[in-house]
Parts: structure tokens; sequence; C-alpha cells
């Protein structure tokens, strides 16, 4: 009896493999699909529950807190370096990037597509994020603004953009197959900017630290939702008939 069912397992592990070995390369992606999809939900829900709690005594009281302490740190050296580090986030500053990003990507990969990605979710993330401020209307903090701004607050255009932008750049230098450090030194400062774009929108006094998560947020649900459509795209470029309607 042992025999046999020994025999049995074996056949059904043999039969299995061979039935779903053609997926095998597709694992990777459905996976990360799985988790992307995961993400891009609960993602929206922390945004919009955040989005609805705006105007609650907690988070105003997060905002101030916040708010005082990182410009209880304003000196001269710190104003100019947030002030070009806002500009780095700026239109100027993602056209110097990207045309840098463009000319690199055409010297070692001789392939547009990845300046045509990075293209793609920065319009995207700029776009969407006008349609929210208009949406949400929520005027800026009422201290002394370091520099001139003209739009609505929330959520922080820079905090989004730079998230989206250079969240997706990270995930791209990830694929990559480059040398692991310079992989980690281009990660970590893109992390930085990442997080120094934010911060500099609240030390230089023209957003709310609510603003900033927002931007954060919804920036990485564009990163993810991104991830998402790219890895699907793979997983039916390699097998046009994964869809079967019938």
């Amino acid at each position: 009896m042992y025999k046999q069912l020994k025999i049995f397992i074996s056949k059904f592990k043999e039969f299995l493999s061979k039935k779903f070995q053609k997926y095998d390369g597709k694992i990777p992606y459905l996976v990360t699909v799985l988790i992307t999809s995961i993400i891009v939900v609960y993602g929206i829900k922390f945004f919009v529950k955040l989005t609805k709690n705006l105007h609650t005594d907690v988070l105003s009281e997060f905002d101030t807190s916040v708010s005082n302490y990182i410009t209880s740190f304003r000196s001269d050296l710190l104003t100019s370096y947030f002030k070009f580090v806002t500009d780095v986030g700026d239109a100027l500053g993602y056209f110097v990037v990207v045309s840098l990003c463009s000319l690199l990507f055409y010297l070692f990969f001789k392939n547009w597509k990845y300046v045509l990605q990075l293209l793609s979710i920065l319009i995207l993330a700029l776009s969407s994020n006008l349609i929210l401020k208009q949406l949400i209307n929520r005027q800026r903090p009422t201290l002394e603004h370091l520099v001139t701004v003209k739009t609505l607050s929330y959520p922080s255009g820079h905090a989004m953009t730079a998230m989206a932008f250079y969240g997706f750049l990270i995930y791209l230098i990830v694929t990559f197959k480059i040398n692991k450090f310079l992989k980690f030194g281009l990660i970590t400062v893109f992390t930085i900017l990442i997080l120094s774009i934010g911060i500099s929108r609240i030390y230089l006094g023209v957003h709310f630290p609510s603003d900033i998560v927002g931007g954060f947020v919804a920036g990485f649900i564009w990163v993810v939702f991104c991830i998402l459509v790219l890895n699907l795209f793979k997983v039916f470029r390699e097998d046009p008939n994964t869809i079967n309607l019938y």
C-alpha cells in the first residue's frame, strides 16, 4: 500500500510539473502583479482616508508640530540647500534629469523605452496632481513663504512628482544589470533626493506636512501601478493566449 501511494504521488507530481511547466517563467511576473495590485488598492484607501481627515484636530496638530520643528532649523546654509532641492523638483529640474537619462539610456541600452516609461509616469503624476488640487481645494499654510507659489496645497506636486518619477527610476535601476555598488549608490542618492524635496516644501513654508504625506502616497501609487502594468505586459507579450475568454 505504501509503495503504491508513493508511486501515485510521484506520478501526480510529474503530471503537475508537465502541466504547468509553460507557466514557470511567468510566476515572478504574476506574483509581482498580485502584490502590486494589493498595494495599489490599499494605497488608494489610505490616500482617501487621509484626504477625508485633512480638517480634523489630530491632523491639524500633526501639521503644526512637524512644521514648527522643521522650520526651527532654518539657516542660510539649509535655506540654500532646500531652495536648490526644490528647484530640482520643478519643471526645469525634470527637463535636465530627463535629458541626462535619455542620453545615458541610449548610450548604455540603445533603447528609448525607459525614457518613454519615465516620461509617461511624469505626465501621469503631474496631470493627476493638478486635478486632485482642484478637487480638494486646500489653501497654502500661512507661514512665511521663502519661495513663490501660485497653486493650491494638497497634495504636494513636488512630493508627488518626486516620488513617482524618482521612485520609478529607482525601480528601473533595481532591474538593471549593473555594478551592485553603483546600483546601491544611485538608489541611495535618489531616495535622499525624494525625501529632501518633500522636506524642502515644509521648510520653505509652502506646504503642510500632510500635503507631503499625501503627495508621497499618491506618487507611490503611480509607481506601483506602472510596475503592475509593465508586468502584465510582460506576461501577455510572452503568451498572447494568456487571456482566454472561452
